[in-house]
């Protein structure tokens, strides 16, 4: 993902640092609007950090910055155990 990155405190669950990454391009939009397909497609999905990684073929800080947007929008959260779950999962 192509934009300025911030370095944020916060960590992803996982015990790693993440990095914000700002940019509203058009890629950016494309990566979200699949990650909320692939959910709503399978609403029960539970996906850890390394899993939905690997699910997406996507890097450490680009998959948090994705699922740490969809948490912040109450579209994902994540339960006690790291994985991260549609909010409203509709059946």
């Amino acid at each position: 993902m192509a934009g300025k990155t911030f370095f944020d405190s916060r960590e992803c669950g996982v015990h790693e640092p993440c990095s914000i990454v700002i940019n509203g391009s058009v890629l950016e939009d494309a990566l979200l609007r699949r990650v909320r397909s692939e959910f709503r497609e399978m609403p029960s999905l539970r996906l850890t950090l390394d899993q939905a990684m690997r699910l997406w073929n996507l890097d450490r800080p680009t998959c948090c910055a994705v699922l740490e947007s969809l948490v912040a929008s109450h579209f994902l959260y994540q339960d006690s155990t790291g994985r991260y779950a549609q909010a409203h999962a509709e059946y």
